[in-house]
């Protein structure tokens, strides 16, 4: 296991090319051996932490062809932030020193979905411990309605909604994060706010806070 640490921009580089590869439907399936498994009893060393979703459909490692040690990943319905996740993440950051933080949401999301529902006037009430977990996400659903007066929770655009949580996820982690904040102001770490397109299995940047490019080099 290397000590040498990839730049922001390197890790990134080396996620954009993993899932370019799973997009083509040839990846390599790297680090998977027996030889990488025994390596990795003595530390681990990841190139990446990535905060995502916990739909089965968004597995980090095959999204973006990694393998054991690459990523250290959080996950959890509709990538909310709570004290566990902002722990790990700085856990990844401090002690780690993973150059590179992804927040992952998608399309099609159930935690957005239900969101949208709880706003009808309607809507059943949730059990308690799912309603505290997506009204994180409520807010960004009344701030694309309000900008679109013929919105309705029937017709409101999810991934529209999706994407401003997505926003609001990272905005929260950078004002609550000390360590994360500085890590970017520093230099040492970028945060990628990313959508994955099911279909199609692309991952797209749609937030970059840092010293990273998404432009082919």
């Amino acid at each position: 296991m290397t000590d040498v640490r990839p730049t922001p921009q390197q890790a990134w580089d080396e996620m954009r090319s993993g899932n370019d590869r799973f997009v083509s439907g040839a990846p390599h399936h790297p680090a998977q051996d027996v030889e990488r498994r025994h390596e990795l009893t003595t530390g681990q060393r990841p190139i990446a932490a990535l905060f995502g979703c916990a739909d089965s459909r968004l597995a980090a490692e095959i999204i973006f062809d990694k393998g054991l040690g690459d990523l250290f990943v959080i996950r959890n319905a509709g990538q909310v932030l709570s004290e566990s996740v902002v722990g790990s993440i700085e856990y990844a950051v401090a002690i780690l020193e993973v150059p590179l933080l992804v927040v992952l949401g998608h399309d099609a999301c159930g935690a957005v979905r239900a969101s949208i529902d709880s706003t009808r006037q309607d809507a059943p009430e949730l059990p308690p411990h799912i309603w505290r977990l997506i009204a994180p996400i409520v807010p960004a659903v009344q701030r694309v309605m309000r900008a679109d007066p013929d919105a309705t929770p029937l017709n409101v655009d999810s991934e529209l909604v999706g994407r401003e949580h997505l926003r609001d996820t990272i905005d929260e982690l950078m004002h609550s994060s000390d360590i994360v904040s500085r890590a970017v102001d520093e230099g040492r770490l970028a945060v990628v706010g990313a959508n994955y397109r099911l279909e199609e299995g692309r991952a797209d940047a749609h937030i970059i806070i840092g010293p990273v490019s998404d432009t082919e080099a």
